[in-house]
């Protein structure tokens, strides 16, 4: 544990570190564009005002709809082919953060404070165990800033989100490689999020534009680490917000987890710090904690004009 008088210099010459040494890559390889990344033009904004910073979306495929859970403690959804909004369930919280849907059309999500919950029909479980087995297991450690995570078409492993690292790694669940742990995709031009399995077995990811060098700073010094556990708002320094976060993402190979489809929109014209999207449809249904609607790109509008900074 450092002496409380270490705080005060330490947290001092992190910000120090942060405004006035930023990496060259800040503003631009970060979120830069390439020859196959396009512009989101043409976004459709879905209930504006009525989506508190939703984190992330999940498609239920039997209802047609799209779910969310706000931040001021709902869970909501969108049936797609009207549009119409449903205020399903409210949760008594303010720190609602991703989810997924079940076939039978439950939620399980993340609260930042209580842990998993699920929410059907019934109400509102707390879930600290595997349902089936009754026990809770550590199948892999040493992630850096996991976030999100997704099975694969087949069931034969699953990918996690190491933000920090501009990463996804794969950890086997079947086959010659049960049980191993590789890297699926590295040198995302971002801080992985939110990951979603699509139709046809590729993956969308969302990514958030990061500071490096205050990432690679916390990374290597144990007490920069106690200081962003002390001070949370630190992290806005890693993250910026707004026009300058920027919303871009990617779609990944099922495979080999190369990127096969990029949107970028460097300037935050439409959307600003995306942190998930789903497919469903032909369209792609996108979230953020910075905005009060779901934003709806769809996939196949002809020669989509490629992003600017």
């Amino acid at each position: 544990m450092a002496p409380k008088s270490f705080l005060p210099a330490c947290l001092l010459a992190f910000t120090l570190q942060i405004f006035f040494f930023p990496p060259v890559s800040f503003s631009v390889s970060l979120l830069s564009n390439s020859n196959e990344s396009s512009s989101m033009e043409g976004l459709i904004k879905l209930e504006v005002g009525c989506v508190n910073h939703p984190e992330d979306v999940s498609i239920v495929v039997s209802k047609g709809a799209v779910y969310t859970a706000t931040r001021d403690g709902w869970v909501k959804y969108i049936i797609l082919h009207n549009e119409t909004l449903v205020n399903w369930k409210h949760v008594d919280s303010q720190s609602l953060l991703g989810l997924t849907t079940t076939k039978d059309g439950d939620v399980i999500m993340c609260d930042n404070e209580k842990g998993l919950l699920k929410v059907s029909d019934e109400g509102v479980k707390l879930l600290k165990y595997d349902p089936k087995s009754n026990q809770t297991t550590v199948v892999q450690e040493g992630f850096y800033f996991a976030n999100g995570i997704a099975l694969s078409k087949d069931e034969d492993f699953v990918v996690v989100c190491e933000s920090w690292k501009f990463r996804c790694r794969r950890y086997w669940l079947k086959g010659d490689r049960n049980g191993t742990l590789d890297t699926f995709a590295e040198n995302l031009p971002g801080g992985p999020d939110n990951i979603n399995l699509a139709p046809d077995g590729s993956f969308w990811i969302a990514l958030i534009k990061m500071n490096q060098t205050g990432v690679t700073a916390i990374q290597n010094c144990s007490e920069k680490w106690e200081l962003l556990d002390a001070y949370p708002g630190l992290i806005s320094l890693l993250l910026p917000m707004g026009s300058d976060g920027g919303a871009r993402v990617v779609k990944v190979d099922g495979i080999d987890g190369k990127i096969i489809r990029d949107f970028n929109d460097p300037n935050a014209t439409y959307i600003s710090f995306v942190t998930s999207a789903v497919e469903f449809e032909g369209n792609l249904y996108l979230a953020s904690l910075q905005s009060y609607f779901i934003g709806k790109l769809p996939l196949d509008a002809p020669n989509p004009e490629l992003a600017t900074i």
